[in-house]
């Protein structure tokens, strides 16, 4: 069993490193969307602040945590390989860290070659779909600020995982539709719903 544990976290800590070369090396593409002061007030990844624009400056914090976070895993699997009288279930405190990790960047901008969303970079074969729900009493956002109570959610599913932003505009929607509709090739009826 705890072959089979280093084995998996390895696997994860390769993975979740390669996203993460990747998402650096796609933050040097052109940026479409967010571009000024005035288009990047009105998106968040969370409700209670504005996204960050996606240059290596403005986001260092999060890479500096996110670095940390991988050299911190890939240590603590060597240790445990190394020390092999140490249980398996150790690799439990690991795992939950991982999978919590893509909240440690405040990003999402389109670039050319797709979407930077948190600690991820979704080239856009990758969308399978995209829906706005609009933020209202029912929504789990509303009530952290007056922008967010009027915005949306903007909900971007993948083959494996699903991201998403809010916006607190409709023509910052609306923008977004549109690029996204000529980016997206999307399958069914269903993959584009805009709920107003």
């Amino acid at each position: 069993m705890r072959l089979f544990m280093s084995l998996f976290l390895f696997i994860v800590i390769i993975y979740e490193s390669y996203k993460f070369i990747q998402l650096m090396i796609k933050m040097k593409q052109r940026i479409v969307l967010p571009t000024t002061k005035e288009e990047i007030a009105f998106i968040r990844k969370y409700p209670q602040k504005i996204v960050y624009f996606p240059t290596y400056t403005n986001n260092k914090v999060g890479i500096i945590v996110n670095t940390l976070l991988l050299l911190w895993l890939i240590a603590m699997l060597i240790f445990v390989e190394v020390y092999q009288y140490i249980n398996w279930p150790l690799y439990l405190l690991l795992i939950p860290t991982l999978f919590n990790s893509h909240n440690l960047l405040n990003l999402f901008a389109v670039v050319d070659g797709g979407l930077l969303s948190g600690n991820r970079f979704i080239a856009w074969e990758k969308i399978k779909a995209f829906y706005f729900i609009p933020i209202d009493l029912n929504h789990k956002f509303y009530g952290f600020s007056k922008e967010v109570n009027s915005g949306f959610e903007l909900k971007i599913r993948t083959k494996l995982f699903s991201t998403s932003c809010i916006v607190t505009s409709a023509e910052m929607k609306e923008r977004l539709t549109k690029i996204l509709v000529e980016h997206v090739s999307v399958e069914g009826d269903n993959a584009i719903k805009v709920e107003n």
